[in-house]
């Protein structure tokens, strides 16, 4: 089944508007193939218009975008500069169109493709600020506003600059450029220079990934990470110091009073020159047996203390 099959006049009967994008995602075939599709008369407009609006008609709401998606091409070539995909720019500006056609009035007065294009431009701008930055640049109508314009004017300024003396062409604007760009936009100095510093700055990997030798590199995400609030390490500092005070409390009240004395002499006493307790043989001396038979005593009770200590685990 094709795609498109012509009826009267220019109008276009659609079995599967979907089915007009060609395969494996050509871009180029696309847009021919959307130049390629009749424009509407104002009467067709009008008739296919007021079907959808009266009766729901998805086939003549159908015919009213596929009309104009030439447009939605034409406008969206305007914001190539921003570094984004041409064919998500597209596809940005057809959500933008079929909101329009929505929308549309034919009684109003106004021709659909006038209608549509502040539909597609918003469209397009809320894809380009969240998805030109990790960071929104602009937050709020006023920032949003000048970081279009600002833009925009920006490269005018520079391509009269380059004809003018491509040897003096600069990235940043003059002093000159950020007044007279002040008063066009009808906005103060300072914010034409924050946003000209917004726009300036360049986008930081926070994660770089392998190298092409496949080393790791190393990027912000390194040292922003907080380690001591990661959920992992939170719960194993929980279970250290329940271990450092119940654990070993509970631990040392299963051994005799021998064997608690010589743990705490050899494993937990500190001095104050930072030295340990006391050694073997002044323990083996003080108890009157060998140095040997102390460290027996020693061993058991750490068993003993392990298994005790085996439901803090």
């Amino acid at each position: 089944m094709t795609a498109l099959t012509a009826t009267s006049g220019s109008a276009l009967a659609v079995a599967n508007p979907w089915a007009l994008v060609p395969p494996l995602g050509n871009l180029d075939a696309y847009i021919t193939a959307a130049n390629r599709l009749p424009m509407l008369t104002l009467e067709e407009e009008q008739e296919y218009a007021r079907k959808f609006r009266e009766t729901g008609d998805l086939e003549a709401a159908g015919k009213l975008v596929l009309s104009h998606l030439r447009l939605v091409v034409s406008v969206s070539r305007q914001y190539l500069g921003y570094g984004l995909p041409h064919g998500d720019l597209i596809q940005e500006g057809n959500v933008g169109l079929m909101k329009a056609v929505k929308r549309f009035d034919p009684d109003q007065g106004v021709r659909l493709v006038s209608y549509a294009m502040h539909w597609i431009k918003a469209e397009i701008h809320e894809y380009i600020l969240k998805n030109w930055r990790m960071v929104k640049v602009a937050t709020t109508k006023a920032q949003r506003k000048l970081f279009f314009n600002l833009r925009s004017k920006k490269q005018g300024y520079k391509a009269d600059a380059a004809a003018a003396d491509a040897a003096t062409h600069r990235e940043t604007l003059s002093e000159g450029e950020i007044d007279l760009m002040a008063r066009e936009l009808n906005v103060k100095r300072e914010e034409v220079i924050e946003m000209e510093t917004r726009l300036s700055g360049g986008d930081v990997m926070l994660d770089p990934g392998p190298t092409a030798d496949g080393e790791d590199s190393y990027g912000p995400i390194a040292y922003l990470a907080d380690a001591n609030h990661e959920p992992t390490a939170m719960i194993e500092a929980r279970q250290r110091d329940r271990l450092a005070s119940d654990g070993i409390s509970k631990a040392l009240a299963t051994l005799d009073a021998r064997s608690r004395r010589i743990v705490e002499e050899r494993w937990l006493k500190v001095n104050d020159d930072n030295s340990g307790g006391m050694t073997l043989h002044e323990l083996a001396a003080e108890y009157g047996v060998s140095a040997e038979r102390i460290r027996q005593i020693e061993v058991a009770a750490m068993k003993k203390m392990k298994a005790a200590l085996a439901e803090y685990a």
